[in-house]
């Protein structure tokens, strides 16, 4: 087979990657996209889900020797952990990338966020403001069609409303909405990737309650729907591709990218520019691997940058029984929060947290319905009082999910194990990893947070987890800032050290937030996606 030429070669087919191959193919620029995993028939995928005896959000898809991902099941599965904490969240290899399986929910960050040093002698500020990203933020929700409640406020503010009416409370949102009138807990509607109404030719939400790891019928916004436009545009989809080097010049440009496909057969991809969409630890990888006589520490890696700052939203995950059937199970995972918490003056002592409240009952921390009749059969229960004691126990089903902030620590990072190679040859992920005490404290607040909430609903058989939750947000590592030697890529998320190369995603992220990173990412690439086509003029 002949190298892959293009204007622009992007590597990664998730969010990002797809949101800018649509966005340069309908400029007139020629794309071709490079992804390590397979294609995902949606029906089979499903299907697999449905039989899957461990629902994980990875158990729908296909697992290939050249294109590993991680794994929720076990931590330790394709990460090599060094940390004091593991590392607990994780990403998959398909064409469409992490689209296929995140809940969907679209929250943006609160202005604060950008400016943590400033406010609040924390970590550091971003070289750019929640004003200047703000339009991004409107063009990113019409693009991923976002379903929303234009009058709430979210602590955001916006100047278009959301393109899609909100996705309907549930009976449960309506019962924490109930409980909590007039105390410090404000329950707001969901903001999320998830048609209310049919879109651009895909079906509403039906209400399946798999949306991780799966919808079923395309109602949530998945990759796919960009990469399809690319396509149509005359972009390239290169599946079951993966990039194993980055070639640079004397002059410190990107020259290629080496290649190997699942035949077996290696090559190259050249470009005139050359964006890295991969997440927070592949993009870092496959930077690091890269060591030649011109880059010694890697390619991006002057500032010695590359790797560091790993984050993610450690969780606290809070069960319990409602004293009121709330009827949960049924309809998105989440469609309502509580989001007043995640600014405030106390973020000089301990993390924000945004609340999630999840519409699954116990399905994340126990497994819900599917163990309970083993719990209540040992309890002695059968026949028609096992039926009833099911009916009576599941409909009163709780569960909150608090995301907590963390602060960039450089020791928190990705670097190259010495010893665990993929069948390419490049070295796996050693992460080192520590969820550090201003999340900790964070954590701590948000048990309390749930406690109370939990009061207010009559609750009994309250659980707190002990053990800190992944939140699937893998976010740094590639962190964007005005000065080179404390930062890997710039405002326009261009790489300091090589003029050809952009690096997308949550790795450019200087801090975390409380906010699921995905609207954040989308609207950073599309705002990118002007400065490369200015670029190639």
């Amino acid at each position: 087979m002949s190298a892959i030429e293009a204007d622009v070669i992007i590597v990664g087919s998730g969010f990002a990657g797809a949101l800018l191959a649509d966005r340069l193919a309908r400029a007139g620029v020629s794309v071709a996209v490079l992804e390590a995993g397979p294609q995902v028939n949606r029906g089979a995928a499903f299907q697999t889900f449905l039989d899957a005896p461990i629902k994980t959000p990875e158990s729908p898809y296909e697992r290939l020797a050249e294109a590993e991902f991680p794994d929720t099941a076990n931590p330790h599965h394709w990460f090599r952990q060094s940390g004091p904490d593991v590392f607990k969240s994780t990403y998959l290899k398909a064409v469409g990338g992490t689209s296929w399986h995140w809940l969907g929910t679209c929250v943006r960050y609160v202005p604060n966020d950008f400016r943590m040093n400033t406010r609040f002698g924390r970590a550091v500020d971003w070289p750019i403001g929640y004003d200047e990203l703000e339009p991004h933020y409107v063009e990113a929700e019409h693009e991923l069609g976002v379903a929303g409640d234009s009058d709430e406020d979210l602590g955001s503010p916006r100047s278009a409303p959301f393109p899609m009416p909100p996705i309907p409370r549930t009976w449960l949102d309506r019962v924490y909405e109930r409980a909590l009138a007039g105390t410090s807990y404000q329950v707001r509607m969901t903001p999320q990737a998830r048609n209310s109404i049919a879109w651009h030719g895909r079906p509403a939400c039906c209400g399946s309650a798999s949306c991780i790891p799966i919808c079923p019928v395309a109602a949530k916004y998945d990759a796919l729907v960009h990469l399809q436009r690319a396509q149509d545009n005359g972009a390239t989809i290169h599946d079951r591709t993966t990039a194993t080097f980055i070639e640079t010049g004397p002059d410190g440009r990107i020259s290629a990218l080496r290649l190997r496909r699942a035949d077996g057969t290696g090559d190259e991809a050249r470009g005139r520019l050359y964006v890295l969409a991969a997440n927070a630890i592949e993009t870092p990888r496959l930077l690091l691997h890269s060591r030649s006589e011109q880059t010694p520490a890697g390619v991006a890696n002057k500032s010695d940058q590359v790797g560091r700052n790993l984050m993610d939203h450690p969780i606290q995950l809070s069960w319990a029984l409602a004293g009121e059937p709330v009827w949960p199970y049924r309809g998105p995972i989440s469609t309502s929060g509580i989001e007043n918490l995640r600014d405030g003056a106390f973020r000089d002592a301990r993390s924000a947290m945004r609340i999630q409240i999840s519409n699954d009952g116990w399905s994340w921390p126990t497994g819900g319905p599917a163990t309970l009749a083993d719990t209540l059969t040992r309890r002695g229960l059968g026949g028609a009082a096992l039926r009833r004691a099911m009916a009576d126990h599941a409909s009163r089903h709780v569960q909150l999910a608090a995301m907590t902030e963390q602060l960039p620590d450089p020791e928190n990072r990705v670097t190259l194990d010495s010893t665990d190679r993929d069948p390419y040859g490049i070295p796996l992920p050693r992460l080192h990893y520590r969820v550090g005490e201003y999340s900790r404290a964070g954590l701590a607040a948000a048990r309390a947070a749930h406690g109370e909430i939990f009061a207010r609903l009559n609750a009994s058989e309250i659980h707190h987890a002990q053990e800190f939750q992944g939140a699937g947000h893998i976010i740094g590592t590639t962190c964007m800032g005005d000065d080179p030697q404390r930062s890997v890529v710039n405002r326009d998320l261009r790489c300091h050290d090589h003029d050809n190369l952009f690096l997308v995603g949550a790795g450019a992220f200087p801090t975390a937030s409380t906010a699921n990173p995905t609207l954040t990412i989308a609207a950073l690439a599309l705002r990118a996606a002007a400065t490369i086509t200015e670029a190639l003029r």
